[in-house]
């Protein structure tokens, strides 16, 4: 499950992709990313400085300054988004890659049941969620018929 705060960080990229992908893209304050993505204005200031700070967006101060999306869209992975917004994806400690830790009340983790459980399930959504770019959940929305931003 994806945390509120992914939910606006990914509202607050769609939003500024499809700024981007216009004929001539301008940066967007934080208000009118807040207006056009749904996203309260007072998360997306934390949530912004995050994703800028990982050299996603960039911003720009003055007049017309604002965020805009620096890299393409199709290089930005789902899954390092929602492990650098919410932290370690896995279900179990155990379980991960990058954050892994022993599950302090099991005894044998080659015979853990619950962990064989989840694993099998867990592995599937990571090969899922690891092949996913910002453009991929762009065209599902665009398949969909919304237009976002607009």
């Amino acid at each position: 499950m994806i945390t509120q705060k992914m939910k606006y960080a990914l509202k607050a990229l769609l939003t500024l992709a499809d700024e981007a992908a216009m004929p001539a893209p301008e940066a967007l304050t934080i208000e009118e990313i807040a207006k056009r993505s749904g996203a309260p204005k007072r998360f997306l200031e934390h949530i912004l400085l995050e994703i800028r700070n990982a050299g996603i967006i960039a911003s720009t101060r003055g007049r017309s300054g604002g965020y805009q999306l620096i890299k393409a869209p199709e290089t930005v992975s789902i899954s390092e988004l929602l492990r650098m917004i919410d932290g370690p994806i896995a279900p179990l400690p155990c379980l991960s890659r990058r954050a892994y830790q022993r599950c302090e009340d099991c005894t044998d983790e080659d015979t853990c049941r619950i962990r064989k459980v989840f694993a099998d399930v867990f592995w599937g959504y990571l090969v899922l969620i690891e092949s996913l770019t910002l453009r991929d959940v762009q065209r599902s929305v665009d398949v969909q018929g919304a237009v976002l931003g607009k």
